[in-house]
């Protein structure tokens, strides 16, 4: 069994840091004395998690990145190598949400979602690889979803991106298998994150029906986003390949394993509508 990975004196690379998850993997890594570079849109809560993680000793930057933009995301290793001299550690946590069948959901707000949950993974993992390269022991940590391992109606769009990213962080896996650099895709169940009222929705839907739908997701956000953050960091300790965020990934991820095309049919019987 491989000795857990020291987080101590690491720099971590983390994204969609101004709030949620991002947030809580930040103030757990701080706490773990990891250096760190927070990226998010959001420059308000970048300040926020900033002041919350910095103390004796740590070096802490904050940068304004949209990792849908992909020359800033190619650029982005320049003002992080200016504050911190390697990285050993990225987590591609920036997500987005967009709610509706596929017939109401029009292509443009899928190249959305996509740009963000899927082409900011590769276009940061192909920016900051080779500085994980140079590291003696590094991580890339992608963050998928639940949705990564089933597929719910109204969700064809996010579970796809999900899945992708779920596929992308395999097979990188196995091609750096023997490398200094450890891969771990995260699936995180219902966590109590503002993504739900981020949530892009259709045009033209009806305001009632949004918000009763709206609130019903939200009723499955349970998990303190703080409990999903120490979860993922103690994953990557503990250099897990998966790492499933949540009493509901668990018991998801297994009944996908045994009914791998009856689990919504399995679902619809235990949860009621």
């Amino acid at each position: 069994m491989p000795s857990p990975m020291r987080l101590s004196g690491r720099t971590a690379v983390v994204t969609g840091a101004a709030s949620g998850i991002g947030r809580a993997i930040a103030v757990s890594l701080a706490r773990r004395g990891c250096h760190l570079a927070l990226a998010d849109v959001n420059e308000a809560g970048l300040a926020e998690t900033a002041a919350q993680v910095r103390g004796p000793g740590l070096r802490v930057s904050t940068h304004r990145l949209d990792v849908s933009d992909r020359a800033a995301v190619a650029a982005f290793p320049d003002p992080v190598g200016r504050e911190h001299p390697g990285v050993d550690l990225l987590f591609n946590n920036a997500g987005v949400a967009l709610g509706g069948s596929f017939e109401q959901v029009s292509d443009e707000d899928v190249e959305w979602l996509f740009d963000i949950n899927f082409w900011g993974v590769v276009r940061m993992t192909r920016a900051f690889l080779p500085l994980l390269r140079k590291s003696d022991d590094a991580r890339l940590v992608n963050v998928s979803s639940v949705f990564g391992l089933i597929a719910p109606p109204e969700q064809a769009a996010y579970a796809a991106s999900k899945f992708a990213v779920r596929g992308f962080t395999e097979a990188l896996r196995h091609e750096l298998a023997g490398s200094s650099v450890g891969v771990s895709v995260v699936h995180p169940g219902g966590v109590a994150t503002a993504i739900a009222d981020s949530a892009r929705i259709p045009a033209g839907a009806p305001a009632d029906e949004v918000e009763r739908r709206r609130a019903a997701f939200k009723k499955n956000l349970a998990l303190p986003a703080a409990v999903a953050g120490e979860t993922i960091v103690c994953g990557v300790e503990q250099r897990q390949p998966r790492i499933l965020v949540g009493r509901d990934a668990k018991v998801l991820a297994l009944l996908e394993r045994l009914a791998p095309v009856s689990y919504w049919k399995v679902l619809g019987r235990m949860v009621p509508r």
